[in-house]
């Protein structure tokens, strides 16, 4: 017999941890070749690990809703087969270790194992976070009120080290002069939901999961960027024109079908290009401009939530690229398929609110990003267009573009200008081009 550790695999750039959300084998359980073990969840998605090997899980190192980092020992499992000496001087050794670490974490849990208080919280706070909050005396609601830079808005030791040091500052500016001995505490203030009733015939649903980490996005992404939105109208006749002409030579071609989205994404980038500012991030005092162009595309999903799949390096694709991209990662996104990998590293996000018969919309900035762009409705509107023999009303094909930046790095000029050159490029569709 020999026990080998099960390691939390390499999930995608930049994924450095995943949360056990389920254990689908139980100790004890007979384990098959590639069978599932365990299901976590990075980000808003969630994956499952499989086993490399036959074997009998004999040890759980994680708890549900516990997190794991990347390349860390998830469990333990125990194979059939002979061992040579080495192996089993490994396997003492390991076995020593494992004992060490249990001791370690048997620990952790009790040092955590009482919340911060009374107090409960539905947004997720690692055991680290938890055990800085319990030491410096800060509450749950007083953690709840802290943007988290984390996935999804969670609040990391870095966070914490931060807001503790302000906080000190803050107590330090408000203390009177040394007289009598006194304690002063400073809390920021805390934006709570209001209190809702409801009545018997009214129905109570239950976020789940994801629904949660949508929330708590959005709430930090308003609090951390203040939101600034400009609109421009693009006649994209051309366009509509040339889809209509060569859509169904497109599908016979290359198999898949060519929607507007990969165009519009194609001026985007081309636009990105002229204005690199808006590819961009913020690190405290800090303005971070992205080499790559990866490109998120916000997907409805069928339960009514949200993910947004990421074109990589889009700038280097051409419309063909583009369209087996948009595709692929919606088809992915449909069918639950996409990995970590899959949503991570955006740089600028697009969201076609024109799907769902949406004129136009005022969208939440995607952190760590700093703008992304609504796509409306294609309607049919009466227009003015200048001939040679004057000006005539036609019927044109047109559409608003709604473009949220967040004002502490973006002026009105640049996100009022950026936004105008992608409707220039758009206008500017060549409608005797190849795919």
């Amino acid at each position: 017999m020999a026990q080998i550790e099960l390691l939390m695999p390499k999930m995608g750039e930049s994924v450095a941890e995943a949360t056990v959300i389920n254990w689908l084998k139980e100790v004890g359980d007979k384990i098959e070749a590639e069978e599932a073990i365990v299901e976590i969840a990075t980000d808003k998605v969630d994956s499952e690990i499989p086993s490399e090997f036959d074997g009998i899980l004999i040890k759980k190192l994680f708890d549900v809703d516990e997190v794991v980092k990347v390349g860390q020992a998830i469990a333990i499992i125990e194979t059939k087969g002979s061992v040579d000496s080495d192996d089993l001087s490994l396997e003492s050794e390991f076995s020593e270790a494992v004992s060490a670490t249990d001791s370690l974490m048997d620990k952790a849990k009790e040092t955590v194992s009482a919340d911060v208080n009374s107090e409960t919280s539905d947004r997720f706070y690692s055991p680290l976070v938890k055990s800085m909050a319990k030491k410096e005396g800060v509450s749950i609601s007083e953690l709840d009120s802290i943007s988290g830079t984390g996935s999804e808005g969670r609040v990391t030791k870095a966070d914490m080290l931060s807001y503790l040091e302000n906080r000190s500052k803050q107590v330090a500016k408000t203390a009177p002069a040394p007289q009598a001995a006194k304690t002063i505490a400073v809390v920021a203030p805390v934006s709570k939901s209001p209190t809702v009733s409801w009545t018997g015939d009214d129905e109570i649903i239950v976020m789940d999961r994801m629904r949660k980490l949508i929330a708590d996005h959005m709430v930090m992404s308003k609090q951390v960027s203040p939101h600034v939105t400009s609109f421009v109208e693009a006649d994209v006749t051309r366009i509509v024109n040339w889809r209509n002409k060569v859509k169904d030579q497109f599908l016979a071609r290359e198999g898949t079908k060519i929607t507007y989205t990969p165009i519009f994404i194609e001026a985007i980038v081309k636009a990105i290009k002229d204005f690199p500012m808006i590819n961009i991030s913020v690190d405290g005092d800090k303005i971070i401009r992205r080499k790559d162009i990866n490109i998120g595309m916000a997907t409805a999903l069928p339960s009514g939530n949200l993910i947004v799949p990421v074109i990589k390096n889009a700038d280097s694709k051409n419309l063909i690229g583009l369209t087996k991209e948009v595709n692929g990662l919606a088809g992915k996104a449909r069918t639950n398929k996409l990995s970590p990998d899959d949503i991570s590293g955006g740089t600028y996000t697009v969201t076609n609110v024109g799907t769902f018969g949406n004129i136009s919309g005022t969208p939440i900035i995607n952190q760590p990003q700093v703008a992304i762009m609504a796509l409306g409705a294609i309607r049919k509107m009466p227009a003015v267009i200048e001939t040679p023999e004057g000006d005539v009303i036609a019927i044109r094909h047109k559409m608003i573009l709604s473009h949220a930046y967040d004002h502490r790095v973006v002026d009105g000029a640049l996100g009022g200008m950026f936004v105008k050159r992608v409707a220039e490029y758009l206008e500017a569709f060549d409608s005797d081009r190849e795919f």
